[in-house]
């Protein structure tokens, strides 16, 4: 591949996942219990990966900072508005799977 294609292919890739943040932050309804029982990776995953690549390319950013970029606001705003209380169902369904 050369390097127009892994620019080109970087900035694709940096699209897709703005995209995926907008539509997590759009879809306040999707707890995310919801998103580790159906696929595994949750909000808080994200914003680790997203720690995770920023120091791997040498930048230090907080957790806290990275949840904020992930949720769209500081994430104990968002879950004071948005998330709920996990049901029984939900957790040993998350249980089950460790």
């Amino acid at each position: 591949m050369n390097d127009n294609n892994k620019n080109l292919t970087m900035e694709i890739e940096s699209e897709v996942f703005k995209a995926l943040i907008k539509h997590l932050q759009n879809k306040t309804k999707v707890q995310n219990i919801d998103l580790m029982n159906l696929a595994d990776f949750c909000r808080n995953c994200l914003s680790k990966w997203y720690v995770d690549a920023a120091k791997d390319k040498g930048l230090e950013i907080s957790y806290d900072d990275a949840r904020e970029i992930v949720y769209g606001m500081p994430y104990r705003d968002w879950k004071s508005k948005y998330q709920k209380e996990a049901s029984q169902e939900q957790l040993d369904e998350f249980n089950s799977k460790k």
